[in-house]
């Protein structure tokens, strides 16, 4: 593939999710599987007597509902763009399938039920076919599990990475991190090294602290001054051999311009 033809592929793979965001619709609860239109809204508003003596089945209403689900939709999408473009980048530049950079695992929860669990990208080491840049991953590997402080017989048994993929990491939600924590601990226990890697610099400081005291290695979207073992974009560069920074630098407006159009339609009222 052409180096024009991959990068417009890998332009696609970010805006496609964001636009998808343009048909939100607010559920308001009622869980439908489409959200309520404008009209859908103020019925429903109208026939309850106490939001419409409050005038609550004001359009700005709708607007606001609109909006405030959009936004998070915004980040979402975003979210899954970069997961589905880390995961090519992995495939492209280190040469593996789409099976090796996936990973799973099954746990047990209530009710004697079997659930899968899967992280968001996978570097196994024996997969990686050019021997310098399997060298140059491996050593990477053994500093970062050494400074996490993690056992050296441990270390010497790692046999990869693997990934969970944000756009940021805001959220206080202590079900998401003990989530989270699990699967670092399974991870280890399949010899893989966890890895967040975080593609703004949006994480709340007092989960980076958690994450790092259960040995998880965090990654974020720093630039000037950050090296491999805590830039995102260093990492990517240095380590797997792709200029992501480079990249999305080059095609900011066309992710400017997605995004606010998207902004415009969900501000709305109709």
């Amino acid at each position: 593939m052409m180096e024009g033809e991959r990068e417009q592929r890998y332009l696609q793979m970010l805006v496609e999710p964001i636009r998808v965001c343009a048909e939100y619709r607010p559920k308001l609860g009622h869980g439908r599987e489409v959200g309520m239109s404008l009209a859908d809204f103020q019925a429903l508003y109208r026939s309850d007597p106490f939001y419409a003596w409050f005038g609550l089945d004001h359009p700005l209403m709708y607007a606001a509902h609109k909006a405030a689900g959009g936004m998070t939709s915004v980040y979402r999408q975003i979210g899954i763009g970069c997961e589905r473009l880390f995961r090519q980048i992995l495939q492209d530049q280190l040469g593996l399938t789409q099976e090796e950079c996936e990973w799973s695992y099954t746990a047990k929860a209530a009710r004697r039920r079997v659930r899968t669990l899967s992280l968001d990208g996978r570097i196994p080491l024996e997969a990686v076919r050019d021997e310098a840049r399997r060298s140059v991953i491996a050593n990477w590997i053994a500093a970062v599990a050494h400074d996490l402080k993690v056992n050296p017989s441990i270390i010497r048994a790692l046999r990869g990475i693997v990934f969970e993929v944000r756009q940021g990491y805001k959220s206080k939600d202590s079900k998401r991190q003990n989530a989270d924590i699990a699967n670092a601990a399974n991870a280890y226990s399949q010899a893989y090294l966890p890895c967040a890697l975080i593609l703004s610099t949006q994480i709340d400081e007092d989960i980076s602290s958690r994450y790092r005291a259960e040995r998880w290695a965090i990654l974020t979207g720093k630039l000037a001054g950050a090296g491999s073992s805590e830039s995102t974009y260093a990492f990517l560069r240095e380590i797997i051999g792709y200029d992501l920074a480079g990249f999305l630098q080059q095609h900011a407006m066309t992710l400017q311009q997605e995004v606010a159009r998207v902004l415009e339609v969900l501000l709305r009222a109709g």
